[in-house]
């Protein structure tokens, strides 16, 4: 996961009682003789669960560091490296894709991994829906997966689906066979001990901390050299900025105001961050709720969102405006329609917002507020994780520009266990959130706007949490899924585009960026812009295992 997709790790607060060492104290431990912890700081909102389920609605974090992929694909760079699965080949005709998986590779529980588990964690799909998570099997994707032995696992498709490789290989995690098989409700049940391939198991956990300890039989021959992860939990950002700005953390993962004399002076040499852009931050908008499902309301919010403010004033400009268009720039500069995105120019603009609700039938009332067209006050509510205060001071923000332009909205600071489960069953008019991301900007547009993802207000979804549904967007989605030249592919891209910018079924509102704060003072090798071997946030999901596992203590 990645603050592209924060909203939905779940952490909390480092409480007054909790010992020392599990808030990371045992971080400063990293001589050459002894153990080595690295202390994590990432402030999200609410307590751990401690339930490692990979499938349940607010799963603790484990891809990456107990659960593994087939295939890392660095989404920054686009790199490819073999992880369970050694090599990949397709048929010619591109409905044939053979893994040939890795072997010596052991689950935590001394049992042998074998190509079995790949077939059997993508079969559970096929056979419960709730696990089909990229809607392989729903949309008509996968054919069969089939283990031809313990080294070979197929994937035979009904048709051409090219955006499927990297749901495949590098978005799924790897379950045990033998452990999930014998699971009546893969869904409900409650994981305390995962069973995994990855570089670390999990150790003891309560609601204010997690330790992750050191997989010893892990495939990587002298890999992981760091012994422990202790991962406190932090409610919101100002507590675990102070923690960080006593150096008891090594790295961190959450916004901090005037870093650079907050957090960076008081050790130049060793403390250094790097926030990558990874997508963006939207209002997700609930067009089953009254008076949403208008496109001309949608548009006029869209008119009604200062982004420049908000990246200026809530964001210290380290995250800059977003378009409408939602495609980040300058990374895909050459996927933007920039004339579709000129012509409907959605800056700040009262008028516009006025003109667009006046369209819908909405009036003014004497107190310059709009009424709906039934006379009453229109007024909505905007959910927003209360313990990420960037989020917080941007929500202010686009709060205060709404009642500028005569819209009333409610900012609703929910604690993070309230705010996640509300967003996962489409319980809110308005949301701020974020969402996942991968090598094009289709991978984002189609977490957002895919209507396989949709799922009826009170089910959970960990994507298109606004529930759109339009067979247009749908129909495009599909489209790209078929296509193999780039150009092809952007020409789709620009048509999501005009339906961003036309439909306004979300907005953007800043490009959002993976926050990351490094101390090289007892461990180095950390992802830099120079070596951007991997995603440098900790929350983002498979990447901070890879960080983990390129970590060089600093002997004393």
């Amino acid at each position: 996961m990645k603050r592209s997709s924060r909203a939905r790790i779940f952490a909390g607060v480092c409480g007054i009682a909790l010992a020392a060492t599990a808030c990371g104290g045992q971080a400063a431990n990293n001589s050459a003789g002894g153990g080595t912890a690295v202390s994590i700081v990432n402030a999200s909102g609410a307590l751990w669960t401690c339930n490692f389920n990979p499938y349940s609605p607010t799963p603790g974090q484990t891809a990456g560091v107990v659960w593994e992929p087939l295939t890392y694909i660095n989404t920054l760079t686009g790199e490819e490296k073999p992880w369970l699965a050694t090599s990949y080949k397709w048929s010619a005709d591109a409905k044939e894709l053979t893994f040939t998986t890795r072997s010596g590779v052991k689950w935590s529980d001394g049992k042998p991994f074998t190509a079995k588990d790949v077939a059997y964690t993508f079969n559970a799909g096929k056979a419960n829906e709730a696990l089909d998570s990229y809607a392989l099997w729903s949309e008509g994707v996968l054919q069969s997966v089939q283990a031809e032995n313990d080294t070979t696992v197929k994937f035979t498709f009904k048709r051409v689906s090219t955006s499927s490789f990297y749901y495949i290989a590098g978005q799924t995690w790897i379950l045990p066979e033998h452990v999930w098989s014998g699971i009546k409700d893969p869904v409900k049940e409650l994981m305390r001990k995962p069973v995994g391939t990855g570089p670390f198991t999990v150790g003891a956990c309560t609601p204010q901390a997690i330790t992750y300890d050191k997989n010893k039989s892990y495939w990587q021959k002298g890999k992981p050299v760091v012994d422990k992860v202790l991962y406190p939990a932090f409610v919101d950002n100002q507590p675990a900025n102070r923690y960080l700005a006593q150096g008891k953390g090594d790295w961190g993962g959450q916004f901090i105001p005037n870093i650079d004399n907050y957090w960076v002076a008081k050790d130049k040499t060793n403390r250094k961050y790097w926030y990558p852009p990874n997508g963006n931050v939207y209002i997700g908008i609930n067009s089953s709720k009254p008076y949403l499902s208008d496109k001309q309301v949608r548009q006029a919010l869209s008119y009604g969102v200062d982004r420049e403010k908000v990246s200026k004033d809530a964001m210290y400009g380290y995250q800059p405006p977003a378009n409408q268009a939602a495609i980040a720039t300058p990374t895909y500069k050459d996927w933007l329609d920039e004339s579709a995105v000129a012509k409907y120019d959605y800056s700040f603009d009262p008028a516009k917002v006025a003109e667009k609700l006046q369209a819908a039938g909405f009036t003014k009332g004497p107190d310059g507020m709009f009424q709906t067209p039934d006379g009453k006050p229109f007024k909505l509510s905007l959910i927003n994780n209360g313990g990420f205060t960037d989020w917080v001071a941007a929500v202010q923000v686009l709060v205060a520009g709404f009642k500028q332009a005569g819209v009333e909205v409610e900012a609703l600071n929910l604690n993070g266990n309230e705010y996640n489960r509300r967003l996962s069953q489409g319980q809110f008019e308005l949301a701020y959130m974020s969402a996942n991301t991968g090598p094009t900007p289709y991978y984002e547009l189609r977490d957002v706007l895919y209507g396989a993802y949709a799922k009826p207000i009170g089910q959970d979804t960990s994507r298109n949490y606004e529930r759109w549904k339009d067979p247009a967007t749908d129909e495009l989605i599909r489209q790209y899924d078929t296509l193999i030249d780039e150009k092809d592919q952007i020409g789709v891209v620009k048509q999501l585009e005009q339906i961003m910018l036309e439909q306004v079924p979300v907005i953007p509102v800043t490009q959002n960026v993976s926050w990351s704060q490094t101390d090289t003072t007892r461990f180095t090798n950390w992802p830099t812009e120079q070596n951007p071997y991997a995603n440098p946030a900790p929350y983002a999901q498979p990447d901070w295992g890879i960080v983990l596992l390129n970590l060089k203590p600093v002997e004393k």
